[in-house]
């Protein structure tokens, strides 16, 4: 994903959050500060499951709108869950969504029917909250090699036509 975005002209970062060991929103934010100078207008956040949370926060505290947020297995605190009691140590469930749907024009959430890790239920109601349809994936599990994505070509489509 990175070198087709590159191959575009993007610039991208993948940032280096720590995980498991050290894993907190607090030390999850201070490794988001030395991107925080390229997170503009024109910045696009990809999110992949905690990753998802972790956009969602960043987007309640943002002062401006970015061109697209695209979320990836995430969850808004519907069991099944299998780590439910880490990822609510990882900030909570309840989002601001009345503040996060004006930070961007562009949202788009994908989820599988397989994921075992996260309930369908949390892609849907994602969406619903960002009001914008699910972008429903059959067999895809969590979007990870261990379910065989080593490529995401359905996602990288999604994010070239906002560019």
């Amino acid at each position: 994903m990175k070198q087709k975005l590159e191959e575009k002209g993007c610039r991208v970062f993948v940032p280096k959050f720590p995980t498991p060991e050290g894993q907190s929103l607090d030390a999850w934010f201070k490794v988001l500060e030395d991107y925080r100078q390229y997170i503009d207008e024109n910045s696009i956040f990809i999110g992949h499951s905690l990753g998802c949370m972790f956009s969602l926060r960043v987007l309640e505290k943002l002062g401006h709108k970015v061109r697209g947020v695209f979320l990836v297995a995430g969850m808004v605190g519907i069991k099944p869950i299998v780590n439910y009691t880490t990822d609510y140590a990882f900030g909570g469930f309840d989002f601001d969504f009345e503040i996060i749907r004006k930070k961007s024009d562009h949202f788009t959430v994908f989820h599988s029917d397989n994921d075992p890790y996260v309930g369908l239920a949390n892609g849907e109601k994602l969406a619903e909250y960002l009001g914008v349809s699910l972008t429903f994936i059959p067999n895809a599990g969590h979007f990870n090699a261990k379910a065989g994505y080593l490529t995401f070509p359905d996602l990288l489509e999604k994010v070239k036509n906002i560019l």
